[in-house]
């Protein structure tokens, strides 16, 4: 007797093939089961979906292709995992195929069923016992006890907001140890937002967990594993076989059958969006996932976003409390003080000042002691653009609306954009000047300039301080980025220089001062999330000093801004350690302007050889949108070029969507996506499109 299932295969939206497949097989398959069916001249992996309803089969006269195989030794995926691909497809406007396919490993799409075969054969791994060292368990402050009580008293989702320093991962410890000695089959997940703050987290959790679960009760998702790593560890969780899943947004999508606590570490981060094909929060799923699983969900930070924080928010005469329950960790542990912040004035500084003298001062005084130092410059390179005075030349990239960045190391003009390289030209290549000159500065200038200055500076040993660079160029490398970490933690560096990456999450012990340099062009942005990300990205900074309790005896650490503009408000918000007074000003702000969270919004981006072909094909699709986005009252805006409007020679354009209601936007959307198909066809010059619900970056 043969059967007709549904099948998820991994199509795009556009193909016309977005929802499943009807196949035929020999044997009844549970949903959920992953299989191999032919497409075209392809056989491809798939996911057998929920049971037909009889509108759904297909017509007996049509003449339907048989599944090549099932795929044996892996159990189905729960209905759980299938609604949250469900989900997450139906609310970003992607095909539930593409979603399910892409969030599985690349092997198990790749493997033939004869190679899945032999694979299935190989020894199985014995569990090896944990062979590192004993973790001493520190007690628990007050603060910590109040939070893990009320997160067993309640279902949550809870946004824990707890100061740089006060405890947050021992929080996240202590809440997965709780779930696993209530079932030994329970199953956590914790969420980092980027890779390099992966290892040293996955440490802690493996010194506090293997020693009675083992050496394999952790495994790792992210994108800096091979193939083969991330079939092994999905199967792990998959399997049951790993009670802890440690990974990066991609982990969101992780099949975990007992899964019963999920922890989001850093909940602001924007690398929690996915910014190329299904452009899902990962956040937001969680905690999604969270109600589909009865699991509790934990979103950390010290600065969250303004959505979580107005989420959490309490009730009032005013208005009801938010979806989350909020808990507060304002103290660090061991009682330190927060790092005391100073502003330099860089009006009153002589014209071209880099570093202030009365900062320089402090970092000499600091590394004499043994301390080490940050420096923050959120931009690598050594600088910005190449300029010629005589006739105005600049390097600018000739494929796209940037310029290329000047990289003295290898003395060559680099595009961020595209990737593409030359070498620095002898003489200005339009008119011929000799003298041609960097504009700006960027990390590596940064690097270069503190070595001349501090030159005559030395450790308490006597030996030349050592300055490092730690950005997206100088960890290219792999194993570089641990590399160097690992020295700063050794006390072998006493300056670190770096972007973003040094600023998030990591727990530098001798750290005591951090300097912030050139933050001002986020406040006056015309994107309205920027004064957020400088306020959380500047906090997050200035929790890098002081935390450990033995450094700040001998001077209270500090944080270092030089501004043009010190007496603005974030900056009088960063000197109180203020976040709260920072959140109400900024959702007082979007409140007025009806910005998120008080609105809901989408852009649709367009790319074509021409920028106006990729305007005409979304002003099209406005005109075709107009009369439902009329009756749901949901505004189109004209479209635009991006901000950086060509990328690679392809020119870029996007229309914002808006409305005050999440539930007449998501009508709107998934009603105008046949609009959009149908201009696509109308609009050949146009080359891709999609949809960005809830866009992080406008």
């Amino acid at each position: 007797m043969s059967h007709q299932i549904s099948v998820m295969v991994h199509t795009p939206a556009h193909s016309g093939l977005g929802g499943a497949l009807t196949y035929e097989s020999d044997l009844a398959q549970t949903p959920g089961t992953l299989v191999r069916v032919p497409l075209g001249s392809r056989e491809l992996l798939g996911v057998v979906w929920d049971t037909p309803t009889a509108s759904d089969e297909a017509p007996q006269t049509m003449q339907l292709r048989k599944i090549a195989s099932a795929l044996e030794g892996i159990g189905p995926l729960s209905p759980t995992w299938r609604q949250l691909v469900q989900f997450a497809a139906s609310y970003y406007q992607r095909s539930a195929g593409e979603v399910a396919l892409a969030a599985l490993p690349s092997q198990l799409r790749d493997l033939s069923t004869e190679q899945w075969a032999r694979r299935l054969k190989r020894k199985p791994k014995v569990t090896t016992a944990y062979e590192g060292a004993t973790q001493t368990i520190p007690t628990p402050t007050d603060e910590q006890t109040q939070v893990l009580a009320d997160i067993a008293a309640n279902k949550g989702p809870f946004l824990l907001f707890g100061n740089t320093g006060s405890g947050k991962t021992e929080v996240y410890l202590r809440a997965a140890q709780a779930v696993l000695a209530h079932n030994p089959q329970a199953q956590i997940l914790v969420m980092v937002p980027e890779i390099n703050l992966t290892p040293q987290l996955e440490e802690r959790f493996r010194a506090r967990f293997a020693p009675q679960w083992g050496a394999d009760c952790l495994v790792s998702m992210h994108s800096s594993l091979t193939p083969a790593q991330r079939l092994k560890n999905w199967l792990a969780a998959h399997s049951g076989e790993a009670r802890i899943v440690l990974g990066t947004r991609m982990a969101v999508f992780a099949s975990m059958p007992h899964l019963q606590l999920i922890v989001v570490d850093e909940e602001h981060d924007p690398s929690y969006k996915q910014q190329e094909g299904a452009r899902y929060s990962a956040r937001d799923l969680a905690v999604y996932r969270g109600q589909l699983e009865s699991a509790k969900v934990i979103l950390g930070s010290a600065t969250p976003s303004l959505e979580s924080w107005h989420h959490s928010r309490p009730a009032t005469a005013a208005e009801p409390a938010g979806r989350y329950m909020r808990l507060a960790m304002p103290s660090r542990v061991g009682q330190g003080a927060l790092p005391l912040v100073r502003r330099v004035d860089m009006n009153r500084q002589p014209y071209k000042t880099v570093f202030s003298n009365h900062l320089l001062d402090a970092m000499r005084e600091r590394v004499t002691r043994g301390e080490q130092i940050l420096v923050l410059l959120n931009r690598r390179g050594y600088a910005p653009v190449l300029n010629c005075n005589d006739c105005g030349w600049k390097s600018e990239c000739p494929h796209c609306s940037a310029y290329r960045v000047f990289h003295k190391l290898d003395r060559t003009l680099r595009c961020h954009h595209c990737g593409f390289t030359q070498p620095v030209p002898r003489a200005c290549p339009s008119c011929g000047n000799l003298d041609i000159s960097p504009l700006g500065r960027g990390t590596e200038q940064l690097e270069e300039h503190l070595a001349e200055l501090l030159a005559d500076v030395r450790r308490p040993d006597g030996a030349p301080i050592r300055i490092a660079r730690i950005d997206a160029d100088s960890t290219r490398l792999k194993g570089e980025l641990e590399r160097q970490l690992a020295e700063v933690h050794a006390g072998a560096v006493d300056v670190l220089v770096g972007t973003q990456m040094i600023a998030k999450g990591h727990d530098f012990r001798r750290v005591t001062l951090v300097a912030a340099l050139n933050p001002d062009g986020a406040l006056f942005s015309s994107d309205f999330r920027a004064p957020e990300r400088l306020f959380s990205l500047l906090m997050q900074a200035a929790g890098r000093a002081g935390r450990d309790a033995s450094m700040r005896l001998v001077s209270p650490c500090e944080m270092w801004v030089q501004s043009f503009h010190p007496m603005h408000p974030l900056f009088e918000a960063l000197k109180q350690h203020d976040y709260p007074a920072f959140a109400e000003q900024q959702l007082k702000e979007r409140e007025q302007a009806t910005l998120p969270p008080f609105s809901f919004q989408a852009l649709v981006r367009a790319e074509a050889r021409s920028q106006e072909a990729a305007q005409a094909f979304l002003n099209a699709a406005r005109d075709a949108g107009a009369a439902l986005a009329d009756e749901l009252l949901v505004d189109l805006y004209p479209a635009v070029p991006m901000t950086i409007q060509r990328v690679a020679n392809i020119e870029r354009a996007q229309m914002l969507i808006e409305c005050t209601s999440r539930k007449a936007l998501q009508h709107f959307l998934a009603h105008w996506q046949a609009d959009l198909h149908a201009m696509r066809n109308a609009h050949r010059q146009v080359i891709r499109w999609a949809v960005d619900v809830d866009p992080l970056a406008i």
